[in-house]
């Protein structure tokens, strides 16, 4: 069973200001702060009770230490970074399997579109906004944090609205 409208309902408001100090942080430092991953983790312990059946709330933190060990082997391949390995785990309670092909298309798509606005704000007049950020100066490396974050925040919002 996927998650329902109303636990995405539930998570939405504690979701979006993590993933958007995610996202920042990733983008202007390439690094996604421990606390940040704390306090998604957090979140679900809390909300998780409330907006889940218990017994599939169990279930869902099954996910943590799955995507975490995923995310360590990524890490050690160097395909991401650990602050993107640690979200990664942080994130997956909030996201039923039964939902996986909703969510892997729509982070295909999210990555596809982080990497284009990145790639396109660095080449335009508005990187003068935030000019110091260490995004813009690792050419071979890409701030997973956004489209993370935006998967995450997208798919609670897709459950909310159409479920």
């Amino acid at each position: 069973m996927g998650l329902t409208a109303t636990a995405a309902s539930w998570f939405l408001p504690a979701v979006i200001p993590v993933a958007l100090y995610v996202a920042w942080s990733d983008l202007a430092r390439m690094k996604i702060p421990n606390m940040a991953v704390y306090a998604l983790v957090f979140s679900f312990a809390l909300l998780g009770l409330i907006a889940l059946p218990f017994s599939q709330y169990l279930w869902h933190w099954l996910h943590l230490p799955v995507m975490l060990g995923v995310g360590i082997i990524l890490n050690l391949a160097r395909v991401l970074g650990a602050g993107d390995a640690k979200f990664t785990a942080a994130a997956a309670p909030f996201i039923a399997t039964a939902d996986l092909p909703l969510v892997l298309p729509l982070f295909a798509a999210c990555l596809m579109a982080g990497l284009a606005t990145h790639r396109l704000v660095q080449i335009s007049p508005l990187r003068r906004l935030v000019p110091h950020w260490a995004s813009w100066s690792t050419p071979h490396r890409f701030p997973m944090g956004f489209p993370l974050a935006m998967t995450l925040v997208f798919y609670l919002a897709l459950v909310a609205i159409y479920r």
